[in-house]
């Protein structure tokens, strides 16, 4: 005798197919989203270009966040007093590698200062060099906050950096970054998620097909 409920019709599974569809819809937006981003990214290196165009000086700003209207403009800050020297990794505008001496600067009783790039070294020795006037260019500055802290809402404003135009005594001018070195990945990252919204849902029915014809 047959029986009836091994020889019923096996049925789509409604509640992981929701959940799978949901997971898609998902992978989807967020593809949407990062397609927003490189829009967004590119208005925003293209802003950057113009203020390098610029040859006016702007004042520096004291505070961050630094807006983005002033970044890669340039500008000139007093450096009354180097408070610590922070040696990092660089180059200098011919391409050759070497070590970034970036001074954090006191410019006056109070308030965070000024970060000051003054060339490139060979070592990590610092220059003698006891502060004064210095004019270059606004970027961003070596500490800029993480992605999860930004997702999170605990980032931080980051610093902006004077790159100095003329090196102190004994060391090579810094390269200066440009708009073009702005981290724009946004379309790669869209087709990343759409390419896993399609693969899920295709593993997903294959997995059910085989179930339904088992």
């Amino acid at each position: 005798m047959t029986d009836p409920v091994a020889s019923a019709p096996r049925r789509w599974p409604i509640i992981p197919t929701i959940v799978v569809l949901c997971a898609v819809a998902t992978m989807i937006a967020l593809g949407v989203w990062q397609l927003q981003r490189k829009a967004e990214k590119e208005a925003l290196i293209a802003l950057y270009d113009r203020n390098m165009a610029m040859s006016s000086l702007v004042t520096y700003p004291k505070l961050p966040p630094v807006p983005d209207t002033m970044l890669f403009r340039k500008s000139s800050v007093v450096c009354l007093e180097v408070v610590k020297w922070d040696p990092r990794g660089g180059t200098d505008r011919k391409g050759n590698s070497g070590i970034r001496m970036i001074a954090d600067c006191r410019t006056g009783a109070e308030g965070p200062g000024v970060l000051v790039d003054v060339g490139i070294a060979e070592d990590f020795k610092p220059p003698q060099w006891k502060g004064g006037t210095v004019q270059g260019t606004i970027v961003p500055g070596p500490e800029q906050p993480s992605v999860i802290a930004r997702l999170t809402g605990r980032a931080v404003p980051a610093r902006a950096m004077l790159v100095a135009d003329a090196p102190v005594a004994g060391l090579r001018a810094s390269q200066v970054p440009t708009g073009a070195d702005v981290p724009n990945n946004h379309l790669a990252y869209a087709f990343q998620w759409f390419f896993f919204a399609i693969v899920a849902l295709i593993i997903y029915i294959l997995a059910v097909r085989r179930r339904l014809q088992a």
